[in-house]
């Protein structure tokens, strides 16, 4: 392309119905790609942290596993688990709100102490 022609982009992820986007649920989530899928809610690193929170929480065995309803340990993978918040924690450190560091804080310090508990 030559430095005169003019380039045009159109942004595409627009969800609202006007834009071709399929809408979105009352309550401000997502739109489910298909009428029998359910809703989720709103992508929030709030969320994104609880979501790893309670993926350790099964690997500790302090939760049953979704899909079987069974308590299952998995040590090293939970400390893995864990080793990522704190990444998350330490990468974040200056664009987190006071909320969301506060939040991460204590599931860290909760998947920790649980860790230390099974592990020791």
């Amino acid at each position: 392309m030559s430095d005169n022609q003019d380039f045009k982009a159109t942004d595409r992820r627009a969800a609202g119905p006007e834009a071709g986007g399929t809408g979105a649920c009352k309550d401000g989530q997502a739109a489910p790609p298909h009428k029998d899928e359910p809703c989720y809610p709103p992508v929030a690193f709030s969320t994104f942290l609880l979501s790893l929170a309670a993926s350790a929480m099964v690997q500790l065995g302090e939760s049953p596993e979704p899909e079987t309803g069974q308590y299952m340990q998995n040590l090293p993978l939970a400390k893995h688990t864990i080793d990522i918040l704190a990444m998350l924690q330490c990468k974040t450190r200056a664009n987190a709100t006071d909320e969301e560091a506060k939040l991460l804080a204590e599931l860290l310090c909760q998947l920790r102490l649980s860790y230390v508990k099974k592990n020791g």
